[in-house]
């Protein structure tokens, strides 16, 4: 099929569907009319659309952890102690690698070989081989909204298993759960597959059950310019609100830069709401900031210093939520008091930050506007090679580097764009690649590198990217050339 950015028609979504439900032996417990009416009677304090709705309505920032293992009754249990013990606010199912890449037989194996061990030998839950009954059995045992969090190029069937479910939130795109996850997938396949989900969340919609969609914001997580970002999110949004999607959450990941990040999430909802206003869609925008996604120190109490500054910058920019990290990140696979531990710290943090916003001033609105210009910058482009239409243009976007995502495995990918951060700490292009920019854009980003190379006593080179790599990790925020 061609690709268009064109809502599916119920013929071909409901042909394409009956192959989707065969992938795998729990599709067949996939009934739509059966699902609407299980999910039109789950109270209204576990749908996560309605969650995110009145934080808005409230100005409070929710909580969020990643959390998943591979047996059902642990999964419960985990998720249990972090919505007790750990006070989240939202829960979520994060979906392991079989599952990830559509290897249900493979992950069958790793569930039977978790039963014989007495613990998970997967780094999440195969909702797909655990089918839809448990995950009505997961939603029954806990009293917040579910999420499904993953990164998977298809997740055709994952969609129709977890919402059946009763889980009323899915997370993914098909740029941002394809360009940073995966190594030989095709755009046009993976936007044609993520059209599908989003299909299934308007079928939901036009049925009266609210469903919320969450593209995934960070992308590699590793200095990504907000603009770049935003201008994914941007399209994954019109992308889904084409496909009948109502409710959106638009994420971003912590930088580090107070001000910039403040910025871009402010930035990433005006510009966002202009553009549904633009093409007519009348959508439900809240946003979601991702704690730092990247290298963590190994000292637990110096993580906790990070985790508190990601829930701060949250809380200062008004996101509706924030994605949390733990005190583990630096080891591995986090324990569960662990997790929660990092909820508290966070929440503590949002409490006592609760109902303050980072005032607007002359730096602050000046980055707001030039990220909105960076991202009208890219987007523009985008809709001329696409003719008007986005999902082409998204395609050869990423076909000719103008869209270009810094350290992503993609072949898809040109790779060619090279961030670093000013003498503040805020990432700036130190290489555009093909990235449309003005003149005047450019050197700005370029006279602010070069302010922070004269600083340091150095050229502005790649050897700064690396520097800023490791940063955090070793306890800064700018990766600054060690004094000999």
């Amino acid at each position: 099929m061609e690709l268009k950015n064109k809502k599916l028609s119920e013929e071909s979504f409901f042909q394409e569907r009956k192959e989707v439900l065969t992938h795998w032996v729990t599709g067949k417990d996939v009934d739509l009319q059966e699902a609407v009416d299980y999910l039109k009677q789950i109270p209204k304090h576990k749908n996560f659309a309605l969650k995110m709705r009145k934080a808005k309505a409230d100005g409070i920032t929710l909580a969020q952890p990643r959390a998943g293992v591979a047996l059902v009754d642990e999964h419960i249990k985990l998720l249990q102690y972090l919505q007790n013990e750990g006070g989240a606010d939202l829960l979520p199912n994060t979906i392991d690698s079989y599952t990830r890449q559509n290897r249900y037989q493979e992950g069958q194996a790793a569930i039977d070989e978790s039963m014989r061990e007495n613990r998970s030998m997967l780094n999440g839950f195969p909702v797909v081989n655990h089918g839809v009954h448990n995950c009505r059995k997961v939603l029954d045992a806990v009293e917040l909204p579910l999420q499904a969090r993953h990164g998977t190029p298809d997740a055709r069937l994952l969609t129709e298993i977890i919402h059946a479910g009763g889980w009323t939130s899915n997370e993914g795109g098909g740029i941002s759960y394809n360009i940073p996850y995966a190594k030989s997938i095709s755009l046009e396949k993976t936007i044609r597959h993520w059209q599908y989900c989003d299909r299934v969340t308007g079928l939901y919609e036009e049925m009266g059950v609210e469903i919320n969609r969450e593209p995934f914001g960070p992308l590699t997580g590793t200095l990504v310019p907000p603009s770049m970002s935003n201008a994914v999110a941007i399209i994954e949004g019109l992308l889904a609100a084409e496909q009948g999607v109502k409710n959106l959450t638009l994420g971003y990941g912590q930088c580090g830069n107070l001000t910039q990040d403040v910025a871009a999430i402010r930035a990433l909802e005006e510009q966002a709401t202009e553009y549904f206003k633009e093409y007519g869609y009348e959508i439900d925008l809240t946003t979601v900031l991702h704690q730092w996604m990247g290298g963590f120190p190994a000292d637990e109490a110096k993580s906790f210093g990070v985790i508190s500054w990601g829930a701060a910058t949250a809380a200062l920019a008004g996101a509706t939520k924030v994605i949390v990290k733990t005190p583990h990140e630096a080891m591995g696979i986090p324990t569960m008091e662990a997790n929660a531990q990092g909820i508290r710290s966070t929440k503590q943090t949002l409490n006592l930050l609760k109902g303050q916003r980072l005032s607007i001033s002359k730096d602050l609105g000046m980055e707001k506007e030039l990220i909105k210009a960076e991202t009208k910058c890219i987007l523009d482009k985008v809709f001329e090679l696409g003719n008007g239409d986005l999902a082409v243009g998204a395609v050869k976007a990423f076909e000719t580097g103008v869209m270009d995502i810094p350290f992503a495995p993609s072949n898809y990918n040109a790779g060619k764009i090279l961030p670093a951060r000013d003498n503040n700490g805020a990432v700036r292009y130190l290489e555009f690649g093909n990235i449309p920019m003005n003149k005047e854009i450019k050197d700005f980003n370029n006279q602010l590198l070069a302010e922070r190379a004269k600083l340091e006593g150095r050229e502005v080179s790649f050897q700064m990217v690396v520097d800023d790599i490791y940063a955090v990790g070793k306890g800064t925020l700018v990766g600054r050339p060690e004094i000999k």
